[in-house]
């Protein structure tokens, strides 16, 4: 793991492993607000093949509203991106970039303890996948 994201490989499709995200979040308050099919994209623009790489815009309203409140500019780092990517034929990675690092490129906007528990909740979340 690295200090600007967690990962977790798990075994699965990337679909069925993307359903499997879009339930485990909903108990901590966040939501699939959009999906990309990003090697789909990459195909239909460039004609270029890349492996299997779904872009999960995820999203706690509570916490969205909270920190767009004490900035407008938290709207620029909306959705939180779940990355779903094939590794094998039945294995995926599964990365989400920290809250707590998103917030340090908002000044205006303050996180606190509050933010912590939210990032240890999706990081749990994650690797229990």
């Amino acid at each position: 793991m690295n200090d600007l994201s967690f990962k977790k490989e798990v075994l699965g499709t990337v679909d069925q492993v993307c359903e499997k995200v879009a339930a485990a979040i909903q108990p901590i308050g966040f939501g699939i607000l959009t999906r990309i099919d990003f090697d789909q994209k990459i195909k239909e623009k460039l004609n270029e093949t890349i492996s299997r790489t779904v872009i999960l815009g995820s999203c706690n309203p509570k916490l969205a509203l909270e920190a767009f409140r004490q900035s407008t500019d938290v709207a620029l780092l909306i959705p939180c991106n779940i990355v779903v990517r094939e590794l094998t034929k039945d294995k995926v990675i599964v990365e989400a970039m920290r809250p707590t690092k998103m917030l340090n490129f908002l000044k205006d906007v303050s996180g606190g303890a509050f933010m912590e528990n939210v990032e240890k909740d999706l990081e749990r979340v994650i690797l229990s996948l």
